[in-house]
């Protein structure tokens, strides 16, 4: 019912690889009738339009299945990645009636007790229109849901884009995993499905498959040149890295824009609640870009960007609405304009202000970068007595160091580098990895 346009395609390409998974390949053919399974089984399980269904799994051939399954039927979607360990609390907030737990080929239905009394889901419900719950990551604090309306979202996959084999780098539950999927399996290319996101199975699945799109993250790449892993495999297949989810440091993208300078290099820009905008990159080694699209309105306040979109979310279910009276969400990304490009330079809630002075975190962390032996850094705001706030660093090192050296080696290398107020006064070594689940970093 809702997604004609892309059983449309599914028909026009039947024999072709839709989807690769565990060295196994499965054609649109393959697709097209295991969602029409799918839909039987929902039935099957009582499992009726508008009801909110979780689905739990990540990306595999059932689950993608399911989800277009469920989409079609009008079902609000709460897709939950298995790298979430605690599910219960994200069913109670968004009113989860029906859980579909994917183990590889295999789907086990369960009936919750809830009954939705939100009225963002009941507004939903009422429109007969299939929608998609996300939570955020709670970097920041406690993870928000927030509900979109599937049919606008769905809007831009009917414009024919490049057709390109891609790897779901990005979570099953993620606004980018989800945007991932629907743009290769709209334009007729082939999606490799994967668990194991190491920066050596992925440089091992470009090779194996001849990978021409990687969509990742600033910290994905730098954990890929900082383990040298790219030496031992064939990457001239990928055609397009693009890359967001967070600040990029400047030194990462110029290490791998001179590796590789025959692949395009493209920033990109979206949002839990916006869904993710078409954008342009000045060049591959440049930060400056342009975003926007047919959907999307910007506009540039006090240096903070605000977006106006079409295909926003209808709101959070756990916390008060974003949007002004007009429409206009504050994305809280302070940004520099140069004409129609502008560069993101970091969350107004991760600048660190030094004796006044604003200090953006992604600035100093490329600069620390350039350092040997520094295989991840993480900088943030450090409690001071005399100034309030200093800035800290936290290292993660590719071997033991002394943290009086790295100290000294710290301000060695930045004084001529870092204005003296950016130079990390207080210095940490952790064995712990500085990544989350979804690839980002830790502050």
């Amino acid at each position: 019912m809702f997604l004609e346009f892309l059983f449309q395609i599914f028909k026009e390409n039947s024999a072709k690889d839709a989807i690769i998974w565990q060295n196994n390949s499965y054609t649109y053919s393959w697709l097209f009738e295991n969602v029409e399974m799918a839909t039987k089984e929902l039935v099957e399980n009582n499992i009726s339009p508008n009801d909110i269904v979780a689905l739990r799994s990540d990306f595999n051939p059932y689950s993608i299945a399911y989800l277009i399954a469920l989409i079609n039927n009008g079902n609000i979607v709460v897709p939950i990645s298995f790298a979430i360990k605690t599910t219960d609390e994200f069913y109670d907030i968004a009113e989860v009636e029906q859980i579909i737990n994917i183990l590889e080929t295999k789907a086990e239905f369960t009936k919750t007790n809830d009954k939705p009394i939100h009225k963002i889901n009941l507004q939903l419900k009422e429109r007969k229109h299939p929608g998609l719950t996300l939570f955020s990551s709670g970097s920041t604090g406690k993870s928000k849901a927030a509900v979109h309306d599937f049919v606008p979202l769905l809007e831009k996959y009917k414009v024919k884009r490049k057709l390109l084999k891609t790897i779901t780098f990005l979570l099953f539950d993620h606004i980018g995993g989800v945007n991932t999927l629907f743009s290769v399996l709209s334009n007729g290319g082939t999606i490799i499905a994967i668990s194991d996101r190491s920066p050596e199975n992925i440089c091992k699945i470009i090779e194996q498959y001849k990978v021409e799109l990687l969509p990742t993250s600033p910290t994905f790449i730098n954990m890929v040149l900082m383990s040298k892993v790219y030496t031992k495999y064939d990457l001239s297949s990928l055609k397009y890295v693009t890359y967001g989810t967070e600040v990029m440091p400047e030194q990462t993208l110029k290490t791998f824009s001179n590796l590789y300078p025959s692949i395009t290099l493209k920033q990109t820009y979206g949002l839990s609640e916006l869904g993710i905008m078409r954008s342009k990159s000045r060049d591959s080694s440049s930060l400056w870009m342009k975003i926007g699209g047919e959907d999307y309105q910007i506009k540039i306040v006090d240096d903070i960007l605000f977006i106006k979109s079409k295909s926003a979310m209808l709101g959070y279910l756990n916390a008060p609405t974003p949007f002004d009276e007009e429409g206009w969400f504050n994305t809280q990304d302070k940004v520099e304009v140069d004409g129609e490009w502008m560069k993101i330079l970091g969350r107004i809630t991760d600048i660190i202000i030094v004796g006044g002075q604003k200090v953006y975190p992604a600035e100093v962390e490329s600069v620390l970068l350039e350092m040997d032996n520094v295989k991840e850094v993480s900088v943030f705001s450090k409690d001071n007595p005399i100034m309030g706030k200093v800035v800290g660093a936290r290292f993660y090192l590719t071997k033991e160091e002394p943290v009086a050296a790295l100290k000294n080696k710290v301000r060695h290398h930045c004084k001529d580098k870092l204005e003296s107020y950016k130079i990390p006064v207080h210095i940490e070594i952790t064995e712990k990895n500085l990544v989350t689940d979804r690839f980002k970093k830790k502050r």
